[in-house]
């Protein structure tokens, strides 16, 4: 009897497919931990001691450690690397997530970020929709265009959303910006001197309009006929 041979999961294989396209435009991986404290979560990416986001609806804080959270989003990693490296870099870093809310079909406690990170010399927002252009055409397709929205987070200014045009509608898939000079100089960086460039998305929402996958808990209730979905 022949053996049947398993498969990848859909959220791997985005995730290694990712990661290829930005090698090529030169960007090196980070890894942080997904136990964070609260400077690394928060303070050091400016986020406010009275922002929304460090209430208990949207934070798992550890009980019996004080100060510690269940990180956020993966924007730690990119302090931690800042805070042993000097420019210029580029990075992505990419892991599990946590928020303490209610799950559906977009939307569950926890799920996969990655994000990029450009800091050097007269960096721009030209660098940044570049980057994301050229990865989304590679990513979905030469058709794929991208608009960026003005938006705001507390760690870049200006800030975007990110919509990109795929099958024939725009769909927001990111958030980016230009690192704002506090976060620089919480690392120990000098604004005047370098600047950079930052974008996070959802690997889960990537996943799920690359395959077709209508609903985001699929990838965490274990079934197997997940890894068989086919791209339409």
């Amino acid at each position: 009897m022949e053996q049947q041979l398993g498969t990848l999961h859909p959220l791997t294989i985005t995730l290694e497919t990712i990661k290829n396209i930005f090698a090529k435009q030169g960007f090196s991986v980070a890894t942080g931990p997904e136990l964070e404290d609260e400077w690394h979560n928060f303070d050091a990416l400016n986020v406010s001691k009275n922002h929304p986001a460090r209430d208990m609806q949207d934070t798992f804080w550890i009980k019996d450690r004080p100060g510690f959270v269940l990180r956020t989003h993966t924007s730690p990693v990119q302090i931690r690397f800042m805070e042993s490296h000097q420019p210029p870099f580029a990075i992505i870093a990419s892991g599990k997530v946590f928020r303490n809310e209610a799950t559906d079909a977009t939307h569950e406690a926890q799920f996969h970020q990655i994000e990029g990170l450009v800091v050097g010399e007269s960096i721009t927002v030209e660098h940044l929709k570049g980057t994301l252009l050229g990865f989304f055409k590679d990513f979905f397709g030469p058709e794929a265009e991208i608009r960026l929205r003005p938006s705001f987070f507390p760690f870049v200014e200006p800030g975007f959303e990110v919509d990109v045009w795929v099958k024939d509608r725009w769909l927001e898939v990111a958030g980016a910006g230009m690192v704002h000079p506090n976060v620089l100089h919480e690392v120990g960086y000098d604004p005047k001197n370098v600047s950079g460039f930052a974008f996070g998305m959802g690997l889960d929402r990537l996943m799920m309009v690359r395959y077709g996958i209508t609903d985001a808990r699929l990838s965490y209730q274990g079934d197997l006929r997940l890894n068989q979905w086919k791209n339409t």
